[in-house]
């Protein structure tokens, strides 16, 4: 069994040059460092029409906190000399679980259960307002993420910048001090924004989510 994430930039026609370079860059810069921390595990990403992207994740049990870090990683992007503000970008990502039935040289050539998934799941995101979804091949966690993580979207859609900025740290496993140091600001201005995106509801759902994909596959 694998994840494969599947995702698409929101209204990406609108965004500037300036801003789809500025996301790019980091996605590209993540995706590296994703991969030398997964040195033992397979994760491989791919930006492919300019505006989207697809994964594979071998540990398919942190596929969501992998899709909250790209996730946050678009949202807390800025352009230079502008105050942090509401999100200027944003992502619909659909994540799937499955079999890997056939692996060739690169992710388009790949296929199986996972990719069927993630895929479609992407297309029928096209027209409604979720911004992260999941497919598997047990209708229990089809149902139980279903429900967790459309309230998941309601919490996510109002993040700041400031408070995705949190949270993609908070996600590398990083602590309140070392987030302060790096963003150059106070603990408490990091715990405030660690409370304001929900931090504490979305660290319990994350482990929810390892544990039962872990015990169910």
């Amino acid at each position: 069994m694998i994840a494969v994430i599947t995702a698409d930039l929101v209204d990406s026609s609108n965004y500037s040059e300036a801003l789809l370079d500025e996301i790019l860059k980091n996605l590209n810069s993540e995706f590296e460092k994703l991969q030398q921390e997964y040195a033992e595990d397979e994760v491989d990403f791919k930006i492919y029409r300019g505006d989207s992207f697809q994964g594979v994740i071998s540990r398919f049990q942190d596929s969501l906190q992998i899709a909250l870090r790209i996730k946050s990683l678009i949202n807390k992007v800025k352009l230079k000399d502008q105050k942090p503000a509401s999100t200027l970008a944003d992502v619909k990502i659909a994540i799937g679980i499955g079999t890997f039935d056939y692996k060739g040289d690169s992710m388009a050539e790949s296929n199986g259960q996972a990719f069927q998934f993630s895929g479609r799941t992407l297309d029928e995101m096209k027209n409604d307002s979720r911004k992260i979804r999941l497919k598997t091949p047990l209708d229990s966690l089809n149902a139980e993420f279903g429900a967790s993580l459309f309230l998941l979207d309601a919490v996510m859609e109002k993040w700041s910048q400031a408070s995705a900025e949190v949270v993609y740290y908070l996600l590398k496993g990083m602590k309140e001090t070392e987030i302060a140091e790096i963003l150059k600001i106070s603990q408490s201005a990091v715990n405030q924004r660690k409370k304001a995106c929900g931090w504490e509801a979305i660290s319990i759902l994350l482990k929810r989510f390892e544990n039962v994909t872990a015990q169910s596959f």
